[in-house]
Order: structure tokens, then C-alpha cells, then sequence
């Protein structure tokens, strides 16, 4: 069964730092791009970063450069998006999905088509 977890959400003040890490099980990374994505209350689902599967690609949002780091071990089937200088408005559910993108070169990730998608994690910035 595939499965991915996310974990290290949590309640920071704004101007602080968390590690997301997203672990699979039931496959390997190999092939996969994974995407983060997150979902604040009543707004869309937005793409916030995605890593190629030999992790030689990184896209994130705009409204997220400069402040999101993703990275990839696969080795431990783990992806990672460092948040540093949280805002209020970082505030949401943040969820990791995979994207079976084949062994092919790929330069886009974050309009791909995901197939598989972890229950989130909450990140809530507040003072």
C-alpha cells in the first residue's frame, strides 16, 4: 500500500523555522517527483514547492522563494521542505503528494498531475 506521512508541523511565532518531512512506505522514490502542497481555510489548494525524482530540479511558488528549501534523501524515502521566516499567511495544512514521473528529465513538477497524497500536517503561525 503507498503511503506517504507527513510530519514537524506545528505552532511557531512568525519569523520562525519548521522541517516538514514527508516519508513514504510501500515504494521507493525512485521515479517519483514529489510536490508540496498547502490549504488554508477557505482558500484553494496551492503548490508551494516539487522536487524531480533525482533531485536535480526544485520549483517552488513565488510567494515562497527565498524562504522554502525542499530536498530529498531517498535512502530513507524522505522529502523535506525547510520553512524559515514564517508568516502569518504560511498558516495552513500542508500536504506532500508523489508523482510518478518516470526516469525522463523534467524542468516543471508543480502543475503535474499527483497520484498519491498524504493526510497534511498543520503549520499555524501566530504571535
Amino acid at each position: 500500500q503507498l503511503q506517504l506521512v507527513e510530519s514537524g508541523g506545528g505552532l511557531v511565532q512568525p519569523g520562525g523555522s519548521l522541517r516538514l518531512s514527508c516519508t513514504t512506505s510501500g515504494f521507493t522514490l525512485d521515479y517519483f517527483a514529489i510536490g508540496w502542497f498547502r490549504q488554508a481555510p477557505g482558500k484553494e489548494r496551492e503548490g508551494v514547492s516539487c522536487i524531480s525524482s533525482n533531485g536535480e530540479t526544485m520549483n517552488y511558488a513565488d510567494s515562497v522563494k527565498g524562504r522554502f528549501t525542499i530536498s530529498r534523501d531517498n535512502s530513507v524515502n524522505t522529502v523535506y521542505l525547510q520553512i524559515n521566516g514564517l508568516k502569518p499567511e504560511d498558516t495552513a495544512v500542508y500536504y506532500c503528494a508523489a508523482w510518478w514521473s518516470g526516469p525522463a528529465v523534467i524542468t516543471r513538477c508543480l502543475d503535474a498531475e499527483y497520484d498519491y497524497w498524504g493526510q497534511g500536517t498543520q503549520v499555524t503561525v501566530s504571535s
